[in-house]
Formats: C-alpha cells, sequence, structure tokens
C-alpha cells in the first residue's frame, strides 16, 4: 500500500474499485426494518416520499432508481409507506 492508501494494483490500474456502498446501507435499513418492525418500514418509506417529492419539486424528471420516472419512484416509495401503515396497525 503507498502513501495515500492505494493498492499498488489500484495504482498501476489508474482507478479504485467500485465502492459497493449501497449494499452496506441496504443491509444497514434491513437490519433496522427487522428490528423495528412495521414502523421502520414506515419511516423509510416516508423518509424516501419526502426527498423524491422535493427531489421532483426541483426539477428532477429521472432518477437512478431502476424504475427511472420519478414519478414511478414516488408511487413505489408511497405504497411501501402505506403497506408499512397497514402492516403496523394490523
Amino acid at each position: 500500500m503507498n502513501q495515500r492508501g492505494v493498492y499498488y494494483e489500484e495504482a498501476v490500474r489508474g482507478q479504485q474499485p467500485p465502492d459497493p456502498l449501497t449494499l452496506c446501507v441496504v443491509a444497514t435499513v434491513a437490519l433496522l426494518t427487522w428490528l423495528v418492525g412495521p414502523w421502520a418500514v414506515v419511516g423509510f418509506g416516508a423518509l424516501a416520499f419526502v426527498g423524491y417529492w422535493r427531489a421532483w419539486r426541483a426539477g428532477l424528471r429521472r432518477s437512478r432508481c431502476w424504475l427511472r420516472d420519478t414519478r414511478l419512484v414516488l408511487v413505489y416509495v408511497g405504497a411501501i409507506a402505506v403497506g408499512g401503515v397497514v402492516a403496523a396497525v394490523w
């Protein structure tokens, strides 16, 4: 490893390997959902809805989410939040 913390092979290639941060985030969300139950689903769904709503209002029309269209993502995360409420109340 050199002084910048990059392994020699990576430095030779000129790039670092991709960071699977998304997998860490997904695993953490899954753990919290398992621990807290349906209320975590409600919270994360609502948080995602508010975030995408604000982004849509600011002009985001294409998301990097696999649904691509921001309106479809809003419907998706809204359904997750509503499903969490139904599960928590039931």
